[in-house]
């Protein structure tokens, strides 16, 4: 049997302030055709469907279509679990309707770790697949708080608390199989943030749980698994080396920093319960570009692109020594007639004179949460002796800021 893997739509999401909805459709037209074209018994989707947990109507719309779409098509199953960034009472809500569809929605860890346990069945009713579904895990989920412990106390029940769960849904997996008598294989899914994962300038990607803790060793998941779909980090790339742990990457770029990343889906064709992974490419349905450099060589790029007819949405760096208040007018001008768009510019030197940055080429948008609350700490001569417990106590409040599902009530 064949699936598809991928993760990461964040349908809805903008860039900097441009809608991309006309992506977004794009793309699932795309999938949908590919999934037919290439024969696809069953789709998974490792979270981050929408891109904040209250999708606009038009984002929902996008999702609805497309899996009716699908299931229509020869695709017997879809599997979707929520992401870090998703909604899980959203994901939920009409999840005993989709599932009459064959699409089986995890929007939450449940106490019922059976309900993470899918076995799915062929034409003939047969079993041909269990699928782990596992959401992303919050903390909430896997670890009891406990007043006065250390950061060291949380990393590890964090981890120890990701590590039992797959065990179990592993466990009750292999369980099934045996009731079943037949060998299938097992396939788990995840949305988590995986040791030496490759991140970009500019992608989104949050860390999961308070600082930068619970960035999980390969070495967690059991054996069991013939493939582990994984999501959250949104270059294509494989977990230690390894053919079958892969995250799939997000198949949009979400910032500039992706501009020159090849997107892919991963196809996953097994042999008993052998898996054999290729990558299927996602074309570019939106050209962005970032152009860096002095005023001389951003206009030669924009002149080479404008050549090519060029349907881009730029990204402009200055980095010349000469200070240059009128950048905007003469970058407008650079591209009046063309089929390109400018979205964003830096003009460091700008900066640099104006605000009197302490830090060479700086701009908020370049400092995380974390450095401009500890920014602050510094601008207010807090004494360093306290500082640590009060990042701390920032780092949970917006990790629970990050957590807290608006759509439950």
């Amino acid at each position: 049997m064949k699936i598809l893997h991928t993760s990461d739509w964040h349908l809805g999401r903008t860039l900097y302030g441009r809608k991309r909805y006309e992506e977004f459709e794009a793309f699932l037209s795309w999938l949908a055709e590919t999934i037919q074209k290439n024969e696809i018994d069953s789709l998974l989707v490792a979270g981050d469907v929408f891109d904040n947990s209250i999708p606009s109507n038009r984002a929902q719309g996008l999702y609805y279509r497309f899996l009716c779409r699908v299931a229509a098509s020869s695709c017997r199953h879809v599997v979707i679990v929520a992401g870090n960034h998703d909604s899980p009472s959203f994901l939920n809500a009409p999840k005993e309707l989709l599932r009459v569809l064959d699409i089986h929605v995890i929007g939450s860890a449940s106490e019922a770790m059976e309900d993470e346990v899918l076995v799915l069945r062929n034409e003939q009713d047969e079993p041909e697949l269990i699928v782990c579904a596992v959401p992303y895990l919050r903390d909430r989920d896997i670890r009891m708080a406990e007043a006065g412990e250390s950061v060291d106390d949380k990393e590890r029940k964090l981890i120890h608390g990701i590590r039992n769960h797959y065990a179990a849904v592993a466990g009750l997996a292999e369980q099934r199989r045996t009731e079943l008598g037949a060998e299938i294989p097992i396939v788990a899914m995840g949305h988590l943030f995986t040791a030496g994962g490759q991140i970009l300038d500019g992608d989104g990607v949050r860390e999961l749980y308070v600082g930068s803790l619970a960035h999980v060793t390969a070495g967690i998941f059991p054996a069991c698994f013939s493939y582990l779909a994984l999501g959250h980090l949104h270059v294509p790339q494989k977990v230690n080396g390894s053919e079958t742990i892969r995250y799939s990457g997000s198949p949009l770029p979400m910032g500039f920093g992706e501009a020159k990343q090849q997107k892919s889906v991963c196809l996953v064709e097994f042999y008993g319960t052998h898996a054999c992974v290729k990558l299927i490419d996602v074309p570019v349905f939106q050209r962005l570009e970032r152009v860096k450099g002095d005023l001389e060589s951003i206009s030669s790029r924009i002149l080479e692109l404008s050549a090519t007819s060029a349907q881009a949405w730029l990204e402009v760096v200055y980095e010349g020594e000469e200070v240059r208040g009128d950048l905007r007018e003469r970058l407008e001008a650079a591209i009046s007639g063309t089929q390109m768009e400018i979205l964003r510019i830096k003009n460091n030197r700008i900066i640099d004179r104006v605000l009197g940055q302490i830090h060479e080429k700086e701009m908020l948008d370049d400092l995380s949460v974390n450095d401009v609350f500890e920014r602050c700490l510094a601008a207010h001569e807090v004494p360093e002796d306290q500082r640590p417990e009060l990042l701390r106590a920032y780092r949970e409040t917006l990790s629970s800021l990050y957590e807290e599902d608006q759509q439950a009530q």
